[in-house]
C-alpha cells in the first residue's frame, strides 16, 4: 500500500485571495512535508451580515484561477454544503470520511493559535491532527498548553502582513493594488467591478 498523501488545509474567506495567501501556501508545500495544500474557502455565514464578503462562488473562482499554475495547491469548496454555522472539527470529519486515503493537517497563523483554545472541540482536533503554524504579527499570547505541543509545528514561513481588508479598501479608494494580487485575480476583480 502506498503511503497516504499528506494534505494541509488552509482555511480562509479569501476575500480576495492575494499574494500573501499564495506565498504561505506555496511555502508550506515546497519547504515542508506536505504533498498538497487545499485552500478551503469559508462560506458566507448566513447569520452574519457582512456586506464586504463577496458571494461564495466568486471567491472560489478567484482561488481557482489564482492556483492555475500551482499544481500542488488546490481550491476546496467542501464547506459550501455543510450546515451553517460550521466548525472546523466538522469539516475535518467530513474530509476524513470522503478521503480516507489522505492524512489531513491544519495550517493556521499564529494569531489563530492564540485563540485556538476557544475553538469548538479543539482537544479533539489536537488529538487527531497535526497543526502547522506560520508566523503572524499579532497581539496576545499563546496558551501554555500549546507552546511545546508535539502536534504543533512552527513553520519558518515569510511573515506576510498583507490583508484582504487592506486590498478591498485600496480598491475602494481607487489605489493601484495590482502587485498584491495574482495577475488573473486582479483582472477578474477589475472586470467584475468588485469592491468598488
Amino acid at each position: 500500500m502506498k503511503p497516504s498523501k499528506k494534505i494541509g488545509l488552509y482555511f480562509g474567506t479569501f476575500n480576495p485571495i492575494h499574494v500573501g495567501h499564495l506565498t504561505i501556501a506555496n511555502h508550506m508545500v515546497e519547504y515542508g512535508d506536505l504533498d498538497e495544500v487545499w485552500m478551503v474557502v469559508t462560506p458566507h455565514n448566513p447569520h452574519k451580515k457582512k456586506k464586504t464578503l463577496l458571494d461564495n462562488h466568486h471567491r472560489l473562482v478567484m482561488v481557482q484561477i489564482a492556483l492555475e499554475e500551482y499544481p500542488k495547491i488546490k481550491a476546496s469548496k467542501v464547506e459550501f454544503n455543510l450546515p451553517q454555522p460550521n466548525y472546523t472539527v466538522n469539516t475535518l470529519a467530513v474530509l476524513d470520511e470522503k478521503f480516507p486515503q489522505y492524512h489531513f493537517c491544519l495550517i493556521m497563523g499564529e494569531d489563530n493559535l492564540k485563540s485556538f483554545h476557544k475553538w469548538k472541540n479543539y482537544e479533539v482536533i489536537l488529538e487527531n491532527y497535526s497543526i502547522y503554524v506560520y508566523p503572524r504579527i499579532s497581539e496576545g499570547t499563546i496558551e501554555h498548553q500549546f507552546k511545546d505541543h508535539g502536534k504543533i509545528t512552527r513553520i519558518d514561513a515569510p511573515i506576510m502582513e498583507i490583508s484582504s481588508t487592506f486590498i478591498r479598501n485600496g480598491i475602494k479608494e481607487g489605489k493601484n493594488i495590482r502587485p498584491l494580487l495574482p495577475q488573473n485575480v486582479w483582472q477578474y476583480l477589475d472586470e467584475m467591478n468588485f469592491y468598488k
